[in-house]
């Protein structure tokens, strides 16, 4: 069943493509966003929304409402490393008044952005409905890879459809199914770590927030969620299965040397079904485009956990889409030299994060083998330069290399519309 012809749809409704949809249809184009699960409840994903994002809701009038969701604000990120608490981060020094970062449940965000847009006429997101492939121009002998996109086909509870699009858009994840129907692959980046992500009850008396503790005896996040952290223990790559044969009691006992603090709440953990493995992956796709068509977010680069960047990066992506195709797609097909400069734009910053986060990686994989995670002279000096390594941290962590605004301007009397709502 064909239906009318949309300017943009977008598959994913992670924080790229609902930002993305969002931007569109308050710019009066007609955007459908596809998302493949029934609601958004899926734990263990990205919780931090940086000051880049809070400045981005800024400038879409949503940021005072989204703070008064039941959201965690952190002006520093503490770690004990060797034993030594540090503050590794200052947001404090930041321009205010987005000089903090927010943990919220990644739901919640998503529903956030899902209640603000739906308002809009022009926005369309279709639940439990997933895009299996791509629907593609007939292709010219020996081009079949460039043939212009047209659309995708999507299934879902009342069967087999065909969306046409304008733009089609690939937010559906580090396995996205779209990227592969486009036949573009990405370049993968060996990392030594994985990541086994839980939740545990809070202690009793948890001290100052504390992002992790990294030590010879291990690395463990606590990130804090109110009244739970979510934690995860950093493990070598393929480590899992040896982890598992050795039994809980011994997975219990490593989390309360590399964090004592857990002593009292490790009991909590009493089945392998409550750890979670996630495989870390950094990989960049070298070409993110083809003719009417476009990966963002995680489809077009895998970001490591490390400083939890991945879920801003992924919405910078698509403010600079948008800025980008808005005017295009109005009068009809976005060129791909467009598309091409947006991913030149986009590039840029994610090359050096992920530079940045491989080099993390070194460092880290150590305490996954039993050494210091630095040499003792190693540590007075790192606690001797934290005041200014804290403030550029600030900067590359908290607003990002290349920070996108807001330039999609409301469409016709979407801002009274807007204002009225309140």
């Amino acid at each position: 069943m064909n239906e009318p012809r949309r300017d943009c749809v977008i598959a994913g409704g992670g924080p790229a493509g609902m930002m993305l949809g969002y931007l569109l249809a308050r710019a009066g184009l007609e955007v459908t966003v596809l998302e493949k699960h029934s609601d958004f409840l899926r734990d263990f994903r990205g919780d931090t929304i940086h000051p880049s994002t809070l400045t981005l809701l800024g400038e879409l009038g949503l940021r005072e409402k989204f703070l008064a969701l039941p959201v965690t604000r952190l002006s520093t990120l503490d770690a004990v490393i060797e034993g030594a608490r540090l503050t590794l981060v200052d947001f404090g020094v930041l321009r205010p008044p987005d000089n903090f970062l927010v943990l919220a449940p990644q739901w919640d965000f998503l529903n956030f952005l899902a209640r603000e847009a739906q308002a809009l006429p022009e926005f369309d997101l279709r639940m439990d409905t997933e895009a299996t492939d791509l629907l593609r121009e007939r292709p010219r002998p020996g081009e079949d890879d460039d043939a212009a996109v047209l659309g995708v086909r999507v299934r879902s509870a009342s069967g087999e459809q065909e969306i046409r699009a304008r733009l089609t858009v690939a937010a559906d994840g580090r396995s996205s199914t779209l990227r592969a129907a486009a036949g573009l692959t990405p370049l993968e980046t060996g990392v030594p770590i994985d990541v086994l992500w839980f939740s545990l009850p809070k202690p009793a008396d948890p001290g100052a927030p504390t992002l992790g503790h990294l030590s010879s005896a291990g690395m463990v996040l606590t990130i804090d969620r109110g009244d739970t952290y979510q934690s995860g223990l950093i493990i070598g790559k393929g480590g899992f299965e040896g982890l598992h044969r050795a039994g809980l009691p011994a997975f219990r006992t490593r989390l309360v040397r590399a964090a004592p603090i857990l002593r009292e709440v490790v009991h909590t953990l009493t089945d392998w079904e409550q750890i979670k493995l996630l495989t870390v992956q950094i990989n960049r796709l070298p070409r993110w485009h083809r003719p009417g068509f476009i990966a963002i977010g995680d489809a077009a680069h895998a970001m490591s956990p490390m400083f939890g960047v991945g879920v801003n990066y992924a919405i910078q992506d698509a403010v600079a889409l948008a800025n980008a195709i808005r005017a295009e797609l109005r009068q009809g097909a976005v060129a791909e030299q467009t598309l091409a400069a947006v991913q030149s734009r986009r590039e840029r910053p994610v090359r050096l994060m992920q530079g940045i986060q491989a080099r993390g990686h070194r460092v880290i994989v150590r305490s996954t083998e039993g050494r210091r995670v630095v040499p003792r002279a190693g540590a007075t000096l790192l606690r001797l330069s934290s005041p200014v390594l804290r403030r550029i941290t600030a900067r590359v962590i908290g607003v990002g290399l290349l920070p996108e605004h807001v330039r999609t301007p409301l469409s016709g009397d979407l801002g009274e519309r807007i204002v009225k709502r309140g």
